[in-house]
């Protein structure tokens, strides 16, 4: 058995008449990247600051490399890190300064503080704006620097908590790019994201939480496998026919239809009874006769998206109030 990083059994933590986390069960291997998806309000910067020690559970058991985040708290914060979904440098200090002080409270003499401080800047492209405020950042370079901040001591367990949430699709990939530099060096990082393409390049397992608890949990191959063998990728000419494209699609179909960002892009789920040319055919047919005007469409495998919406009836982007 895989040494695991993170177990749960049954977390709970209530706050007044909601509970944010409702019966938590995670089981994360140490090595890798562990995706938690879900919505806003799902529960997961809760579950994160239990896990960090941050927050006291009301209820249930939780350990990080086997020591109990309750009784061993101190034990625990030894081994990990977090970077939650805000800065915590300090933006009227620069990049550098930033680092070099982060580096001396954690120990580092002066000359090994300023060198581990230049090592980070440099791998995350920051040395040009080394000497600058961090006020002056743009949202990725910020996310960079808190990152980098957050493993000036190589932890074993890196919380991440949507590290990527506001950013241009450059900035989240140079982020994506640094997770996978953390993990290939040893780091543990447990993911918690509300965008699903983020999870799929990322994790190698996922567990699909909504209203606090586990609703799924897997590779995303086999998260995409559970709810049907292909879909209809359909892109139409004009976004006011996305409404009756979609009440057609699902009467031929005989399934959920997910509207993508996309104004003109909707997606629907084939059943996996080995026909789906066919009924992608029939379907396409459908919305012809319908004087619906289709400019592309594709068959391929579901997505997350159609995975996160087959177990909630709501999209993962869906804003609820936490």
């Amino acid at each position: 058995m895989p040494e695991l990083a993170i177990q749960t059994a049954g977390l709970i933590k209530v706050f007044g008449d909601t509970r944010a986390v409702d019966g938590l069960d995670l089981s994360v291997p140490a090595g890798a990247v562990y995706g938690v998806l879900g919505p806003n309000g799902a529960g997961k910067t809760t579950a994160v600051r239990m896990l960090a020690t941050l927050l006291r559970p009301d209820g249930g058991e939780a350990t990080v490399f086997g020591h109990d985040v309750v009784r061993e708290a101190d034990a625990v914060r030894s081994r990990v890190s977090l970077t939650g979904q805000y800065a915590s440098v300090d933006e009227e200090m620069t990049g550098s300064e930033n680092l070099i002080l982060l580096a001396r409270l954690l120990g580092h003499r002066k000359p090994a503080a300023r060198q581990r401080a230049a090592e980070l800047l440099e791998a995350f492209g920051l040395t040009e704006a080394a000497g600058r405020q961090v006020k002056t950042y743009s949202g990725g370079m910020r996310r960079r620097i808190d990152i980098a901040a957050s493993i000036l001591n190589t932890p074993d367990l890196l919380f991440l908590d949507e590290p990527t949430t506001g950013l241009d699709p450059r900035s989240r990939n140079q982020v994506w790019d640094i997770v996978r530099i953390v993990v290939a060096h040893g780091t543990t990082v447990l993911l918690t994201t509300q965008y699903l393409e983020e999870a799929d390049r990322l994790a190698q397992r996922i567990a699909v939480i909504d209203h606090g608890r586990v609703i799924a949990e897997g590779t995303p191959g086999e998260l995409k496998s559970s709810v049907g063998s292909g879909s209809i990728h359909v892109r139409l000419r004009d976004a006011a026919d996305r409404p009756e494209a979609s009440r057609l699609l699902t009467e031929e179909l005989d399934t959920l239809v997910y509207l993508e960002a996309d104004p003109v892009a909707l997606t629907a789920r084939v059943n996996g009874s080995g026909d789906e040319a066919a009924q992608a055919a029939r379907a396409l047919g459908r919305l012809a006769a319908a004087g619906v005007v289709v400019d592309d469409f594709s068959l391929g495998q579901p997505s997350l998206d159609e995975v996160f919406l087959a177990l909630t009836d709501h999209p993962a982007t869906t804003e609820e109030a936490a």
